[in-house]
């Protein structure tokens, strides 16, 4: 099995996604409450919940970091 080299913005593009994924599991807690008739949480919570445009964003600047290095390299040997 070959393994492919890591590209520049990879590690944002994981990293985005790890945090994505925590603010979405954040988010599904934080709105059980409603659903369940129980207490609310506390704001901090909430906060929690924007993680997921966090973790958009980073992925985004990793996309962006892969699209500027792979011009980069296309400039080069052109």
């Amino acid at each position: 099995m070959t393994a492919t080299p890591s590209a520049p913005g990879d590690g944002l593009v994981r990293t985005g996604g790890i945090v994505f994924v925590v603010g979405a599991v954040a988010t599904l807690i934080t709105m059980a409450p409603l659903f369940l008739g129980t207490d609310p949480f506390p704001p901090i919570a909430y906060g929690v919940c924007m993680l997921m445009g966090v973790g958009f964003a980073i992925s985004g600047a990793g996309v962006l970091r892969s699209i500027s290095a792979q011009r980069r390299a296309a400039r080069r040997s052109a």
